[in-house]
């Protein structure tokens, strides 16, 4: 995630280099990435079901995420992303350089 945020979830990052950002996302309940603009384009793979809260330039939004099921985002996406579960979550970013 560019511009790293100073949300309050628990940031793991487990490969950087030249090519690749891996960073793991775990979130308690209501925990946030903080407000963040991506430098890269990126793939999110959740680790399991659930639901995130997105608040964005446009306003807020919702997300059903499943598990194992990747998406892709082009560069410049700007959000602060939030846990809407009652339990925790998690996810890993993958940025592509």
């Amino acid at each position: 995630m560019s511009d790293h945020a100073t949300g309050t979830a628990k940031v793991t990052v487990f490969i950087e280099n030249d090519r690749v950002i891996v960073t793991e996302y775990r979130f308690a309940p209501g925990a946030n990435t903080g407000w963040h603009k991506h430098g890269h384009d990126y793939v999110v793979v959740p680790l399991m079901d659930g639901k995130v809260r997105l608040e964005t330039p446009t306003g807020p939004a919702h997300a059903e995420m499943k598990a194992g099921v990747p998406y892709f985002r082009h560069a410049g996406v700007e959000h602060d992303v939030i846990n809407a579960n009652a339990t925790e979550y998690a996810f890993i970013e993958i940025e592509l350089k």
